[in-house]
């Protein structure tokens, strides 16, 4: 598959799709080549922000204000960025139960991670990013040389979010975000793989993994709400070395067949990157 074709089947996968658009950047550390379609446009973030979330934290445990199993207070009470007016995460909007369980106790520092990444937690996103602060973790993406991500407030922020502050995200910067954890150049060796084995627990399953062979594996982020669906990932193929592929996409509300579209996005990918058509 030539570049050009891969290019005319993803546009005409999200046509088939009714997806209102489609991004995607790739980089293959096989033969150190890009690829990318609309690299550079934003997209509201959805849960994908947590993947530089995540970085922020693991640079702050470098950096030892804290340590991965120093514990925290699980609380559900958390400031706007817009007025200070208090919110909540609401229970029935996050996925995963778990932490919300744990109210009033305490949890570590790298089982909060793991929640939010692995079920994609939002309570637990919200309490890692007030413990690291949000102008400490945007220094934190500047300090990585890392454009194409807007961190800017916490998750359920609706003040904010009516206010039109909200985090976004490029194909591009996703994608330069996976390949410095892939390097073991996201803040450290260490912290990068401790990254990286959070990032293989992920349980959302149906995007990037699901356009793959059964034998694939994949670290990756899933992101959704009602305008747009991604997934960021770095996939390991036997026989190979690694690459990264980082999905954007947006909808109509009322459009289904999200997750089905970035799977078959992500099998012309893979049949790009490997020349196979099987």
């Amino acid at each position: 598959m030539t570049e050009a074709t891969l290019r005319d089947t993803i546009l005409r996968i999200g046509e088939d799709a009714k997806a209102s658009s489609i991004a995607v950047a790739a980089y293959d550390f096989e033969h150190h080549t890009t690829w990318s379609l609309h690299p550079h446009r934003w997209f509201h973030a959805a849960s994908t922000i947590k993947v530089p979330v995540l970085l922020a934290v693991y640079e702050a445990i470098e950096q030892r204000r804290f340590e991965p199993y120093s514990r925290l207070h699980v609380r559900n009470r958390f400031l706007s960025v817009v007025d200070g007016r208090p919110f909540r995460v609401p229970h029935e909007r996050d996925a995963n139960a778990g932490v919300h369980a744990a109210r009033g106790r305490m949890l570590t520092i790298h089982e909060l991670a793991e929640h939010m990444i692995v079920t994609s937690s939002n309570l637990a996103t919200n309490l890692l990013l007030d413990l690291v602060g949000i102008e400490a973790a945007r220094a934190c993406l500047a300090r990585l040389h890392l454009g194409g991500i807007d961190l800017v407030r916490g998750v359920e922020d609706e003040v904010a979010w009516e206010a039109g502050v909200n985090n976004r995200v490029t194909a591009a910067g996703l994608c330069d975000a996976m390949r410095l954890i892939e390097e073991g150049k996201a803040i450290s060796p260490e912290a990068s793989k401790a990254m990286l084995d959070i990032l293989h627990q992920q349980r959302f399953r149906s995007g990037i993994p699901a356009g793959l062979p059964e034998d694939a594996r994949v670290a990756h982020k899933t992101g959704e709400i009602s305008s747009v669906a991604h997934d960021a990932g770095i996939v390991y193929l036997d026989g190979r070395d690694a690459y990264v592929v980082v999905i954007l996409t947006e909808w109509a509300p009322e459009v289904n067949g999200r997750q089905e579209t970035i799977a078959r996005v992500s099998r012309a990918v893979y049949e790009y990157m490997t020349g196979s058509t099987a």
